[in-house]
């Protein structure tokens, strides 16, 4: 399997909330690299890590956090995806920015994560 197609599942897996499948993409040792100075960054170190974080963002926008990937570019075990996210939450200002996420992969998992947000200040904001 290529490494686009792995990141195809893992896409398709967040896109149907679907975390059985998300996990089978994910390296027993992933690393989810989160940018910015709010309460969710940092890294994440492991699947059950990666999904604590993600529940996070749920449990933080009462539900409402979507993850959509709009483009994907491979170049060996490297993808960049251009995505776009949203979500809101009380007392904020609604979150919709688009951002590049780059994904290691490694065999037929992913190895390694980076995001980067277009207004990480904004991002930060919003998850406190």
């Amino acid at each position: 399997m290529s490494a686009i197609d792995v990141v195809g599942q893992y896409g398709a897996a967040i896109a149907a909330g679907d975390m059985d499948a998300l996990v089978a993409t994910l390296a027993d040792d992933v690393v989810w690299h989160q940018p910015g100075a709010n309460q969710r960054s940092g890294d994440h170190v492991g699947p059950d890590a990666v999904l604590a974080h993600l529940g996070a963002f749920m449990e933080l926008s009462g539900g409402t956090f979507a993850l959509e990937t709009e483009s994907a570019t491979e170049s060996g075990q490297l993808v960049a995806t251009t995505v776009r996210f949203t979500a809101r939450r009380e007392g904020a200002a609604d979150l919709d920015q688009h951002g590049v996420d780059v994904f290691r992969v490694e065999g037929d998992r992913i190895a390694e994560i980076w995001l980067i947000s277009e207004d990480q200040g904004a991002e930060d904001l919003f998850w406190g």
